[in-house]
């Protein structure tokens, strides 16, 4: 599937038709860059209005345009992250079903949303406020995921940090602390490579500390996990004497209860991320089409509009996508150059080599024929 797509509108002169123009189309592309994929645009006779109606509207489709691509890059890249964190693969974007690719090269006006009788700021302005709700909604809803999220990584960062700041209780067991009327249980955060000092150290910090009653818990790539008992009455003395040997001493109050209620709390927190996450996922697979249709109708409208405006009225020119290589652009260029009326082609090229003139193409190249692009990615 390609990434980017021209959409481009030639004018039909002379006692020449569309389908001529498109069979001389063909045979050019066919005959001098075989590799580009070649497709018919199909616009219905939409409503024209006033020359100021269609100014007017002018003014703000390339802006239109660049927010509806937004929109649908924006919900792209959710999808992605989305299914990044189960390391699936994305599926394929579709609208109802469709590859999004052919939706673009066979598109078909969906006339019982868009009546084509409808002023076209109407449709615009239908088109803009699906696509404005659209990312509102998304807003909300990857908001409330990220909220669960974060919420989530807070617990496991404090369950995986490192010793200095982590949460100890699903270090300590309740065999690992003494608790009684005079005797309590301390831990102690000992420097790695401290850990020999320690051990023969911390009975002579204070006095009444149980002699060979420290303990080492845990150890990780900093520090380790140690407890101390001793007398209650000593255990601010001991603190203040480890602390001056740069020990940290942790306070902890083991709780079966918290820990449960702890543990009960990042489950549902778990479960909360995994529903919202594929109820998010499903919901951008749904809106991405939605998007996509809409920004499709609108760049129907937007190559109308700007061919009435360069090619004048009646309607009369023929709309195509193509998807060239790289390599090709510029002899693609050429061929649809070629196909313009040779006058009107010297003009823009002239504006062009001065730089005065940005075209109604709308992407900054000035060229005899209305021309923008599409990029999916």
């Amino acid at each position: 599937m390609a990434s980017r797509y021209w959409v481009v509108s030639l004018p039909v002169q002379g006692s020449a038709t569309a389908s001529s123009l498109w069979n001389r189309l063909q045979e050019q592309i066919s005959r001098h860059s075989f590799d580009t994929p070649l497709y018919r645009f199909n616009i219905p006779n939409l409503r024209v209005g006033t020359l100021d109606s269609l100014l007017s509207l002018s003014d703000d489709l390339l802006k239109s345009n660049n927010f509806m691509e937004g929109v649908s890059h924006k919900i792209r890249r959710q999808i992605e992250e989305l299914e990044r964190v189960t390391g699936v693969e994305s599926n394929a974007l579709t609208v109802d079903g469709v590859p999004v690719d052919s939706y673009l090269t066979r598109f078909v006006w969906d006339e019982a949303r868009y009546p084509t009788m409808s002023p076209l700021k109407e449709i615009v302005d239908s088109l803009q406020g699906q696509v404005t709700k659209i990312e509102d909604d998304l807003k909300v809803r990857a908001a409330e995921y990220n909220n669960v999220r974060s919420q989530l990584n807070a617990i496991n960062r404090k369950q995986s940090g490192s010793l200095a700041v982590r949460d100890l209780s699903n270090l300590v067991k309740p065999e690992d602390i003494v608790q009684s009327e005079n005797l309590m249980t301390i831990l102690a955060i000992v420097p790695k490579y401290s850990q020999k000092d320690w051990l023969s150290s911390y009975e002579t910090l204070t006095s009444y500390v149980v002699p060979r009653s420290s303990k080492k818990l845990y150890e990780d790539n900093e520090y380790a996990l140690y407890t101390v008992t001793l007398f209650r009455r000593v255990a601010d003395n001991f603190r203040s004497n480890a602390r001056e040997k740069g020990y940290q001493i942790r306070d902890f109050e083991y709780s079966s209860e918290a820990q449960d209620s702890q543990k009960q709390e990042q489950d549902k927190l778990v479960q909360d991320q995994e529903n919202l996450r594929s109820s998010l996922l499903q919901w951008c697979y749904a809106s991405y089409g939605e998007v996509f249709s809409s920004w499709m109708h609108f760049c129907a409208v937007r190559i109308f509009a700007e061919s009435i405006l360069r090619y004048g009225l009646p309607p009369s020119f023929l709309s195509c996508v193509l998807a060239p290589s790289t390599k090709s652009e510029k002899k693609v260029r050429s061929i649809l150059e070629g196909l313009c009326d040779s006058t009107n082609s010297a003009y823009w090229k002239s504006e062009d080599d001065v730089g005065s003139m940005a075209g109604l193409g709308g992407d900054g190249d000035s060229h005899p024929y209305v021309s923008f692009t599409i990029n999916l990615v």
